[in-house]
């Protein structure tokens, strides 16, 4: 995939995370994308579903399988606006995905490159490709800003 089609699906999973800001939950989008189109997106949602798990990439493989019709998602991109977490990475391994990207590094729970680098682990039976830093910029900033406010609204500002 060019560097072009890698930032025009990066710029979707930009525009979750954003939806996600706007909800109060953690500024994380996913995409998946198959075949140079989009087949799911997904945001967190973990405070609204209370629901520890509902991370974008997750919610983004579960509709991905539904519309594929199968728990593989072969020959699938999955773009996520952060390094995806342990559980996260690994899910995307689980359901056979080619290519993880990412935006931005996730020093406490990145699970590719930040805590664990679960793709280089030798006993996995499916590999998967990582491209990393498209759009980080953005991503870093939508999650600065995030955090930013929710120390300003702590501190009644």
């Amino acid at each position: 995939m060019d560097k072009d089609k890698l930032e025009y699906f990066m710029d979707i999973a930009l525009e979750e995370a954003l939806k996600a800001y706007k909800e109060d939950e953690v500024p994380v989008g996913a995409v998946i994308a198959k075949d140079n189109k989009v087949i799911s997106k997904g945001h967190n949602s973990v405070e609204k579903s209370k629901d520890a798990i509902m991370h974008a990439e997750i919610i983004a493989i579960r509709k991905a399988q539904k519309i594929v019709g199968d728990w593989r998602l072969s020959e699938c991109y999955l773009f996520s606006t952060i390094e995806p977490c342990i559980m996260c990475t690994s899910a995307a391994i689980l359901s056979r995905i080619d290519t993880i990207v990412y935006g931005a590094e996730d020093p406490k729970f990145g699970g590719i490159k930040s805590l664990i680098n679960i793709p280089e682990l030798k006993n996995l039976n499916h590999k998967i490709n990582v491209i990393k830093s498209v759009r980080e910029n953005e991503a870093i900033e939508l999650m600065q800003n995030f955090f930013k406010n929710i120390r300003l609204k702590r501190r009644g500002g």
